[in-house]
This record gives structure tokens, sequence and C-alpha cells, in this order.
């Protein structure tokens, strides 16, 4: 997917910001995502390397090709709800998550390089819920996915 500013898109379409935005409670936006992921649960998405170590400002603006942020940025429903890029930041404020939930969902320290999809939305549920995977779960997907 190639990323482009609304500046550059205006030379090839007629955008209309004022277009409403499409109501989505949180809980709602966290199961489309979720949703998302599960449609390909075995693919392999790309992690972002040591999120909690990372000031605030290069936090929110990190990214990475194929990850579980860039699958909901791909979703016309999500980006009509006003989700605006695939960065770190924008999932932050966008999902409503705390940085230790996405921290769970995204970062490399939990996974490797790369999670699979399934298990992305299995730690997108636990954040619908209010909870966090515990650690026999993280043991179980580090040996089954």
């Amino acid at each position: 997917m190639k990323h482009q500013t609304i500046e550059q898109l205006q030379i090839v379409a007629e955008i209309d910001q004022a277009y409403p935005r499409q109501t989505m409670s949180r809980s709602e936006r966290l199961e489309r995502w979720a949703e998302l992921l599960e449609r390909n649960p075995d693919r392999r998405l790309s992690t972002l390397p040591q999120t909690e170590y990372q000031p605030a400002n290069a936090r929110a603006i990190m990214r990475g090709h194929d990850t579980p942020i860039s699958i909901a940025f791909e979703d016309p429903v999500l980006r009509a709800a006003g989700l605006e890029n695939d960065n770190y930041g924008e999932a932050k404020r966008f999902f409503e998550l705390t940085d230790r939930q996405l921290h769970e969902i995204i970062c490399y320290c939990h996974f490797g390089a790369t999670v699979n999809a399934a298990t992305a939305a299995r730690h997108i549920r636990a954040a619908i819920a209010g909870r966090q995977p515990g650690m026999f779960a993280r043991m179980r997907e580090a040996f089954v996915g």
C-alpha cells in the first residue's frame, strides 16, 4: 500500500473531508479489527520493536509494513469511522488503547518478528474485555502459533 498525503491524493481524486464519519463505539472498532485479523488467522504479521522503550513521540510514529495496525487501516469501514493512518499513535487514539494494551498486541518482545493474526485478534479481544492474556496463554501461543 502506497501512502500519500491528502494533498497528493487531491491531484488525482476529489476528497470530501466534510463527509460524515461512521460512528462506531470503541468495542465495535476493536471487534471489527479482531474480525479482520481472524479472516486469515494463520497470516504472519510484522511486530514493532521495543515499543515500551521508545519515547512517546517516537513510539507514536512507529509503523511497519504488514502489521496488525496496517490490516485495520486497509479496511474502508474503519477508515470511514476515523482511522487516519497505520502508525502506533493513531491506533492508540482510534481504538482507545493504553500503551500497555497496544504493546500486548503489537510488540516484538512478546512474539518475535511476526505474530499470527489469530494471536493478535485474541489480544484485541482481551482489550475489549479489559483484561490481559495471562502467562499460560502466552506460553501456549509460543508453542502453537
